[in-house]
């Protein structure tokens, strides 16, 4: 049902490719980027073309899962930098009391090096390489925590939030557990991607879900749904366009913790931020962007610093959406 890389050459000692963030100073890649080497065939590339999502096994080793993880609890007590609507933190609180309260962060890597550096992880460039072009960029991540009791995400797209024009918008999910079916693993429709349509999406009251629209009339139901179990180090990929969603945590104890990136060809332009002037849509094109792979066309533009790292609300206490007062 998926296809999975059951291929794995050992550990390599090669870091992965060093990028140099925007708002960061120049520094020395660390040890910890010492990705397994796992190998990307035709075959899975073809997967992914017909399913719109992809498993790679052993993508990270257990090191770069146990740094990721490890950061992740540095970002949570707000040791990094700003994070807006970040919970309050107590003296007492254990780490596991910490993330608990956390849902979702955006845009971990404006504040972290480690998240920057997996922008670039090797196995994410060999896979997007492959399905989008040799020119690929990078305009969003998200750290995803959901401990035990959290909800899920209710079926929607990508692109209905990233607007690529060019199809060519991608994710890349990283598990850092084991995601289950019981503590709330990704749930997807294969092939849902092929039409090219933006479903129509709405508000909704489930209680399952969070506060992110909800996409309906599209023409497959639950039964058309896959279960996307994947174990720590794997990776998951899935086009734009595919219907996807999770349910909440139900595990009596834990977390399903998760790294996800969002790309999209270099070569497109990206209408995601509205202007500060008034401007052609044609023309609009977000620039606060991190190539990961090959050559940026739209290079002369310069990048911009407009993101920030913010957190998304989880439904407890509504669905009030931090802003640059928190």
């Amino acid at each position: 049902m998926l296809a999975q890389s059951t291929e794995r050459e050992k550990t390599a000692a090669t870091p992965t490719r060093t990028l140099t963030p925007q708002a960061m100073p120049l520094r020395t890649p660390t040890p910890m980027h010492q990705a397994s080497s796992v190998t990307i065939t035709d075959a899975h590339a073809d997967f992914y073309r017909e399913n719109g999502y992809l498993v790679v096994e052993n993508a990270l080793s257990p090191y770069e899962v146990d740094a990721l993880r490890q950061e992740m609890v540095r970002i949570c007590r707000g040791q990094l930098g700003h994070v807006r609507g970040l919970p309050p933190i107590l003296a007492e609180d254990t780490d596991d009391d910490v993330i608990h309260r956390t849902l979702c962060v955006h845009f971990p890597h404006k504040i972290s090096e480690v998240m920057y550096d997996f922008l670039a992880q090797r196995t994410l460039v060999d896979v997007l390489t492959r399905v989008i072009g040799p020119n690929v960029k990078c305009m969003q991540s998200m750290l995803f925590i959901k401990s035990s009791g959290k909800p899920g995400q209710a079926w929607h797209q990508d692109e209905g939030f990233i607007p690529t024009r060019d199809r060519s918008l991608n994710a890349g999910w990283m598990a850092l557990d084991d995601a289950t079916i019981e503590n709330g693993c990704l749930w997807v429709i294969p092939g849902s991607h092929k039409r090219g349509i933006i479903w129509p999406h709405h508000q909704h009251d489930d209680e399952r879900f969070d506060c992110v629209v909800e996409s309906f009339q599209f023409p497959y139901t639950d039964a058309d749904a896959v279960p996307v179990e994947v174990k720590a180090g794997g990776i998951v990929f899935f086009n734009g366009y595919l219907l996807h969603r999770s349910l909440p945590n139900r595990a009596p104890n834990g977390f399903r913790r998760s790294l996800v990136n969002h790309y999209c060809s270099a070569e497109t332009l990206l209408p995601w931020q509205l202007p500060e002037k008034p401007a052609p849509v044609g023309t609009l094109d977000h620039r606060d962007i991190v190539m990961i792979a090959g050559e940026d066309p739209y290079a002369y533009k310069g990048i911009e610093d407009k993101m920030h790292s913010h957190i998304r609300p989880n439904r407890e206490g509504g669905c009030r959406w931090p802003t640059k007062d928190d």
